[in-house]
């Protein structure tokens, strides 16, 4: 099992398969910053301001996943493995994926080219 520390840090926790809006959350809460904290640090290390308080509110509550692009930058912020991030954002949306059932589709809208 692979393991990684954070910077500063003495503790050593394992990769799990959480999802990636606790794993979010807890590294935020290790490191002291509120979630107006972390999405300053994102904009300022990005130079993108398309991130805000209420955004990183959405991902730790599962409301959302960041995408690959943000996923970057909240490893360099966090100072988590992007490939932990990754692996947390696939569980994320398979949790949720299991939790909507499947996808709905509508017998009008098939989408087969047949007309008539």
């Amino acid at each position: 099992m692979s393991t990684y520390s954070r910077k500063g840090s003495h503790s050593v926790r394992p990769y799990r398969s959480e999802s990636i809006g606790s794993l979010v959350r807890q590294a935020r809460q290790e490191l002291g910053l509120s979630q107006h904290a972390l999405a300053e640090a994102l904009m300022s290390l990005s130079n993108n301001y398309g991130v805000s308080r209420t955004e990183i509110a959405r991902w730790e509550r599962g409301k959302r996943v960041p995408g690959p692009y943000w996923r970057g930058w909240l490893s360099s912020a966090l100072g988590v493995p992007a490939e932990q991030l990754g692996a947390a954002a696939r569980a994320a949306r398979a949790r949720r994926a299991a939790t909507t059932g499947p996808a709905r589709t509508d017998s009008t809208d098939a989408g087969d080219g047949i007309h008539g």
